[in-house]
């Protein structure tokens, strides 16, 4: 098992979609439900055993909590903060590139 590379309230984007996030929570590997991992293309099916992790997402339409693979995120360079509505449960103000935690998790 490997160690997560990014942080509980870290931005961070998608390698390929056009989608940014603030990570929320994380597995150590795959833990969600076999019908999602099948759903995902075999040919870009990513490896189950790497962190996966929750984020509070948005696109430049909507806002949404997404699971993604480690291999699939980059830092966002942008320095923007994001505008999700979840955050402020959690989170307290962006400040330096991050979101510093206010709650602890379940």
């Amino acid at each position: 098992m490997r160690l997560a590379k990014y942080n509980i309230g870290q931005v961070v984007r998608h390698r390929e979609h056009p989608f940014r996030g603030v990570v929320f929570d994380v597995d150590p590997q795959f833990s969600n439900t076999e019908e999602w991992y099948q759903s995902i293309p075999e040919d870009c099916r990513p490896s189950r055993d790497q962190p996966y992790y929750h984020l509070y997402a948005e696109t430049e339409a909507t806002y949404y909590v997404a699971y993604v693979s480690e291999q699939n995120l980059l830092p966002d360079p942008s320095g923007e903060p994001l505008e999700h509505p979840e955050l402020i449960a959690l989170f307290g103000e962006f400040e330096n590139g991050r979101y510093p935690l206010q709650h602890g998790l379940n």
